[in-house]
C-alpha cells in the first residue's frame, strides 16, 4: 500500500464513490485510502493459481472464490481490502448486489516485501475482526512456504505452516493439494522432480 499524501479523512461512502470511478485499485483503513501497486510475475501466478484450484475445488458448492477484485468490507475495523483470494459461501454475500463481501471464510493474501510486515499485524488484526472468517492464509512469493492461521472451536488463531512435498489444508473449504501446484510455473521456485 502507497498512503495518500493527503491525510484529510474520507468516509466509506466517498471511498466507495470515487472506488467505483478511478482507474486504479485503493484499500481504504479508517479514514485514510491507500493506492495498491502492481503485483510481480510470481505473485499474479501463484494467485491465478489458487484460484483455479479453489475454484475447481468449489464447482458444485455454494461458494464464489474472488481473486484480486472483490473487496472484503470489515464493518467493525472500518476497512476495506482486496485479498488476493477471498472465498464466502455466505448467502447473503452471494444474493448481494455490492461491490465488497462481508462474510468471507477464507482470505489469502501472497506476500511481498513491501507488505509483509502489514498483512501480518494489521492488516491480519482487521480481517480477525470480520466473525465469519475462519481462516487466514499467507503464502511466500519468494520460497515454497504456505502458512495458515486456522480459529479453532475456542476462537484462539493457530498457525500451520506447508513447505515442499507437503498437503496444504485449508479446513474452512475442506480443500487439500500439494504445495506444488500452488506453485506451478513459479520462476525459480516451482521445480519438477526428476527420478
Amino acid at each position: 500500500m502507497i498512503a495518500n499524501p493527503n491525510q484529510f479523512y474520507f468516509s466509506p461512502e466517498d471511498y466507495l464513490a470515487g472506488e467505483r470511478e478511478s482507474p486504479i485499485k485503493h484499500e481504504y483503513r479508517q479514514g485514510q485510502i491507500y493506492a495498491m501497486v502492481g503485483a510481480k510475475k510470481p505473485h499474479v501466478i501463484i494467485t491465478h493459481n489458487l484460484d483455479r484450484l479453489l475454484g475447481n475445488h468449489l464447482l458444485d458448492r455454494d461458494c464464489i472464490v474472488f481473486p484480486t477484485d472483490m473487496k472484503v468490507r470489515l464493518e467493525e475495523a472500518n476497512c476495506y481490502y482486496y485479498p488476493d483470494v477471498a472465498v464466502t459461501c455466505d448467502e447473503r454475500d452471494l444474493s448481494s448486489p455490492e461491490d465488497f463481501i462481508l462474510y468471507p471464510s477464507l482470505i489469502i493474501e501472497i506476500l511481498s516485501p513491501s507488505t509483509a510486515k502489514f498483512d501480518r499485524g494489521g492488516k491480519f488484526a482487521d480481517y480477525k475482526t470480520a466473525t465469519s472468517l475462519q481462516e487466514y492464509v499467507l503464502v511466500s512469493q519468494s520460497e515454497m512456504s504456505v502458512e495458515c492461521f486456522r480459529k479453532n472451536e475456542q476462537g484462539i488463531w493457530i498457525s500451520q505452516t506447508y513447505s515442499r512435498g507437503e498437503t496444504v489444508n485449508f479446513a474452512s473449504v475442506d480443500f487439500n493439494c500439494q504445495i506444488e501446484l500452488i506453485y506451478r510455473k513459479v520462476p525459480g521456485i516451482a521445480k519438477i522432480d526428476k527420478d
